[in-house]
């Protein structure tokens, strides 16, 4: 399917630049698409019409007026990004004979798609999200095992990795979230990162009695 925008763009991290701290409505209308998508298993649930209604059910605006919206983000953005992809197509038993022949298309995230969900605070389980994504389609077995490690003994951190790395997509720092290697996230590195990796390293050389001391501060001021 050809997109009608030259050059689409994700939108779930976007906000509005007087109020910073909320989502426009096509980064809300995005997220809500990632979160049908990963949460229901019946097709007949993963059309656009049932997108549209479902969202149009969480947020109280009639699903007519969303429609064209969520039509927009699917064709025109998610789909030429390469995170969501037609899974088949449901029959018809009403509307015109073309329609019921051809049938009304169904959705499903890509594999790019699954990790953008993961970055998602709202969506549930992400862990067994990462855990899939990672056996399959990290390729390196070095950062295969360091990012299983992560994923038992810091899970939120390995999270606000791939957020990170997401949102580096979203900036355009990184054109393809697929395959996720050493390059690709060292483009993800801020001073955020910079400072947990000072204080990791750090804290690995003091010792023990140091070490439960800097866990009660912490654990005191969290």
């Amino acid at each position: 399917m050809k997109s009608k925008v030259s050059n689409p763009k994700l939108s779930i991290f976007d906000t509005f630049k007087t109020k910073p701290d909320q989502l426009t409505g096509e980064a809300t209308r995005q997220r809500g698409i990632f979160f049908q998508l990963a949460s229901e298993s019946d097709p007949a649930m993963k059309t656009r019409t049932a997108i549209t209604r479902k969202l149009a059910e969480k947020s109280g605006i009639r699903w007519k007026n969303l429609y064209s919206g969520v039509f927009r983000d699917l064709d025109e953005i998610l789909v030429p990004l390469g995170l969501v992809e037609e899974a088949g197509r449901l029959p018809l038993k009403r509307g015109p004979k073309a329609l019921q022949e051809k049938g009304v298309p169904y959705f499903k995230l890509t594999q790019s798609g699954m990790l953008v969900t993961a970055s998602l605070d709202e969506i549930q389980d992400r862990r067994k999200i990462t855990n899939q994504f990672i056996e399959t389609n990290v390729k390196d077995d070095d950062l295969k095992e360091a990012l299983s490690i992560l994923q038992d003994v810091a899970p939120k951190f390995l999270l606000y990795i791939f957020k990170k790395y997401v949102e580096a997509h979203c900036n355009r720092k990184i054109d393809d979230l697929i395959p996720l290697d050493i390059p690709s996230l060292k483009k993800v590195m801020d001073e955020s990162l910079t400072i947990q990796l000072e204080f990791l390293e750090g804290f690995s050389r003091t010792s023990k009695i140091e070490r439960q001391k800097i866990v009660n501060f912490i654990k005191n001021i969290s």
